[in-house]
């Protein structure tokens, strides 16, 4: 006879990652007001709904907070940006000069999304970046990764580091500037400094 229904609207769309999916699917955002109704007649407002997302594929509804999740797209992006800083943030550190490490700094890149790139192309973006200080280079590669860390398990954290080491161990032992950028980078991907450590010395074993 009477109840409370929620009378939802359309106010805006997108993209977003459907967890019921499992993939990237659009959204419509809904916003409510719940009414109260005898006989199916709507008759007093009892104030509104909370917004909720729903899937235009299953139909399924998520909180907003689902669009903190970042799409596919947005986490190839972020990884591809990622892998691209550390690249050269170690040829900054260790320099350019060995073509070894820049032969692993342009494979990296390549790996992350860049197919096309040059190791030209490479140098080129990393010359127009050395007149900034290596202090600079590591705050700036650190905050891009720190975009990438909250969405990354452990083992693919410490992969990423690990691709640093491998180019700054590519024409030997650690610079001492090398393994500063590499502790700023392990920090930036929440991982403890003994864990740094290991993961370092493991690098510099498999090396030697």
């Amino acid at each position: 006879m009477a109840g409370v229904r929620t009378v939802w609207r359309v106010t805006d769309d997108g993209d977003f990652f459907c967890a019921s999916c499992g993939g990237d699917r659009r959204y419509q955002r809904l916003a409510g007001r719940r009414r109260l109704t005898v006989l199916g007649v709507p008759l007093l407002s009892r104030g509104p709904a909370a917004p909720v997302l729903e899937c235009v594929s299953c139909r399924r509804r998520f909180p907003e907070r689902a669009l903190a999740l970042p799409t596919t797209t947005q986490l190839a992006t972020l990884l591809r940006e990622a892998t691209h800083s550390v690249a050269l943030a170690m040829l900054a550190a260790g320099g350019v000069d060995a073509e070894p490490a820049r032969r692993l700094a342009l494979d990296a890149v390549r790996d992350a999304g860049f197919p096309d790139c040059s190791e030209e192309q490479l140098l080129t973006v990393q010359a127009s970046l050395a007149a900034r200080s290596l202090s600079l280079m590591a705050q700036e590669a650190s905050e891009t990764v720190a975009a990438l860390t909250p969405h990354l398990a452990t083992p693919g954290r410490e992969s990423l580091l690990l691709r640093g080491a491998r180019i700054a161990l590519a024409d030997g032992p650690y610079r001492e500037a090398e393994r500063a950028m590499l502790e700023a980078l392990g920090a930036a991907l929440w991982l403890p400094p003994a864990d740094t450590e290991r993961l370092l010395t493991a690098a510099a074993t498999a090396t030697s």
